[in-house]
């Protein structure tokens, strides 16, 4: 959902310093009632006449950690997420799982597949694909060449 314009703002609060009611406002504007209410009570209490901000503009908790973790990454390249999170609890810090690897992304700090972590292969799909012929007369169907 998208915050109003800036000049609808405007002409709400310039109506409502020349003494009109909310509900006026609001029909005459097409906005909600509790809208006019929100942005008087706003500008009456904070002076604010904009929007708030919208998304994006929350800082993480280990923000500020982000040289200590690097560090501990430096040290230990085998590190995991879970022991990482442990370290993170003897700071103090509570997080989770999805929450410290956005972050790490966020820092450039991802984890990449080497020769050294990488998982057995499944040994079916270790030689590629089969030929179609021989899958076919597997299957017991007559092979049909054509020329």
């Amino acid at each position: 959902m998208r915050a109003y314009s800036q000049d609808l703002r405007e002409r709400v609060l310039k109506a409502l310093e020349r003494g009109e009611g909310p509900t006026g406002i609001a029909r005459r504007f097409e906005v909600s009632r509790m809208w006019v209410y929100q942005v008087r009570r706003r500008w009456e209490r904070e002076g604010n006449r904009e929007s708030l901000r919208q998304g994006g503009y929350r800082v993480s908790c280990i923000a500020h950690l982000e040289e200590t973790i690097r560090g501990w990454i430096t040290a230990e390249v085998d590190l995991t997420l879970a022991e990482l999170i442990e370290r993170l609890k003897g700071v103090g810090i509570r997080l989770k799982v999805p929450a410290l690897w956005q972050q790490l992304n966020k820092w450039g700090l991802r984890y990449k597949k080497n020769a050294a972590r990488r998982r057995a292969r499944a040994r079916r799909r270790a030689t590629g694909a089969g030929s179609l012929d021989s899958g076919a007369a597997a299957a017991g169907h007559k092979v049909v060449e054509i020329h």
